[in-house]
C-alpha cells in the first residue's frame, strides 16, 4: 500500500509529513521516558523482520491482486505503540530511499497510512484493551485479526482521502473507494492470521515481550531466554528475506491493483519539478531499485536486496535508539 508520489499534491505531502513528523516526535518522548534498553534488540530485529515480511505478497484468490505484511500492528503488539511506531518509520525509510518503494513525496501519507494506524489505533484501542485482563492464544488471534482489519481499512481509506485532497489525478473518489476497501479487508484477514502466528510464538517462548500485558493475573513462564527468542526472529527474517522472498506473488498490490481497475494501468504519471527532483533523488540512493540489481532481473538481486535491506533496517533502528540517546541505561541485556 505505498503510495507513489503521482497520488499527492506537494500541499498534501508536505501535510502528511508536518503530522506524521508531530506523531514520531511524540513517540519519541514517550520511549525517552519509558527508559527501556532492553528494547533496541527488539527494535532492530522486529524492524527487519516487518521489512522482510513485506517482501512476500500472498496472492488474494479469484482477483488478480496480491497483499503484503504492513506490520504496525505486530510491531506494537511486542514494542508498544511508541517504539513500534518508530520501528516502522525505519522499515518505511529504508524501503523508500534504499529501493524506490513508495515516493519520496509520498513518505509522510505511507508512514500516516501504514505505520499510525496499526501502531496507535491498533496497539491502545484494540489489542491493550482485549489484553486488559489476561492474556490467550485466543485473545492473541482476536486481537490480531481485528486490529489487522480495522487498522488496514483506515490506512486504505486515508489513500482515498489523501487523493482526493490532492485533486492531481482522474480518479473518481467513490470508484476508488469501492475498490480499494474490499480487497484490503482480504489483505486484513490474512495479515491478522500471519500477526497471530508470530505473536503465538512469542507468547510461547517468551510472554513477557508481549506489550500491555501487566494486568494479566495468571503468572507466564519464558520457555526461552530473550537471547535465544531474539536470535530465533533473527533468523526468521534472514530467511524470508533471502528466500522466501523469491517465492512473493507477481500480481499488483491492492493500491496498484485499485488503480489498475480504475485506469487500466498500474501506475500513473506525475508532472512538475518537485516530482522530478523526488525522482531524482531516489534514483540516486536506490542503489537496489525494486527489490533488484538495476537493470537485472536476476533472483539473487531479490536475496541480496532482502537481506541488505534487513540489516540496513537492524542499522537504522539502533542507529535512532543512540542517536536520540532514548535509553539512558546504555547496557543492553539479551542473554536472560
Amino acid at each position: 500500500m505505498h503510495m507513489a508520489d503521482a497520488l499527492v499534491s506537494p500541499a498534501v505531502a508536505g501535510t502528511m509529513y508536518a503530522v506524521s513528523a508531530a506523531a514520531a516526535g511524540y513517540s519519541i518522548y514517550k520511549v525517552k521516558k519509558e527508559d527501556d534498553a532492553s528494547k533496541i534488540p527488539v527494535m532492530g530485529v522486529m524492524g527487519a523482520f516487518v521489512f522482510a515480511a513485506q517482501m512476500i505478497n500472498f496472492t488474494i484468490p479469484g482477483t488478480g491482486s496480491s497483499g503484503h505484511l504492513c506490520g504496525g500492528m505486530l510491531l506494537s503488539a511486542l514494542l508498544g505503540p511508541y517504539a513500534g511506531f518508530l520501528t516502522m518509520i525505519g522499515v518505511l525509510f529504508v524501503q523508500c530511499l534504499m529501493f524506490a518503494d513508495g515516493g519520496l513525496l509520498a513518505l509522510g501519507c505511507n508512514i500516516w497510512n501504514m505505520a499510525f494506524y496499526g501502531c496507535f489505533i491498533g496497539s491502545i484501542l484494540i489489542w491493550k484493551f482485549i489484553m486488559k485482563n489476561g492474556v490467550s492464544k485466543k485473545k492473541i488471534t482476536i486481537a490480531s485479526i481485528l486490529g489487522c482489519v480495522i487498522t488496514l481499512q483506515l490506512g486504505a481509506f486515508s489513500v482515498t482521502l489523501e487523493t482526493l485532497a490532492s485533486g492531481i489525478t482522474k480518479l473518481s473518489f467513490g470508484a476508488f473507494v469501492s475498490v480499494m476497501q474490499p480487497i484490503h479487508l482480504a489483505i486484513g484477514l490474512v495479515e491478522g492470521i500471519i500477526t497471530a502466528c508470530v505473536l503465538v510464538f512469542v507468547y510461547e517462548a517468551r510472554p513477557e515481550l508481549l506489550w500491555g500485558i501487566g494486568g494479566s493475573s495468571e503468572k507466564l513462564k519464558n520457555r526461552f531466554s530473550l537471547k535465544k527468542t531474539v536470535a530465533i526472529l533473527a533468523a526468521a527474517a534472514v530467511v524470508i528475506a533471502g528466500g522466501l522472498s523469491l517465492a512473493a506473488s507477481q500480481y499488483p498490490d491492492g493500491l496498484e491493483w485499485s488503480i489498475e481497475k480504475l485506469t487500466g494501468d498500474t501506475e500513473l504519471e506525475s508532472d512538475g519539478e518537485i516530482y522530478d527532483k523526488a525522482s531524482q533523488v531516489q534514483d540516486t540512493t536506490a542503489v537496489l531499485p525494486d527489490y533488484s540489481f538495476k537493470d537485472s532481473d536476476s533472483a539473487a538481486g531479490t536475496s541480496v536486496s532482502g537481506i541488505a535491506g534487513a540489516l540496513m533496517v537492524v542499522a537504522v533502528c539502533t542507529a535512532g535508539c543512540f542517536i536520540f540517546r532514548f535509553f539512558k541505561n546504555k547496557k543492553v541485556k539479551i542473554s536472560e
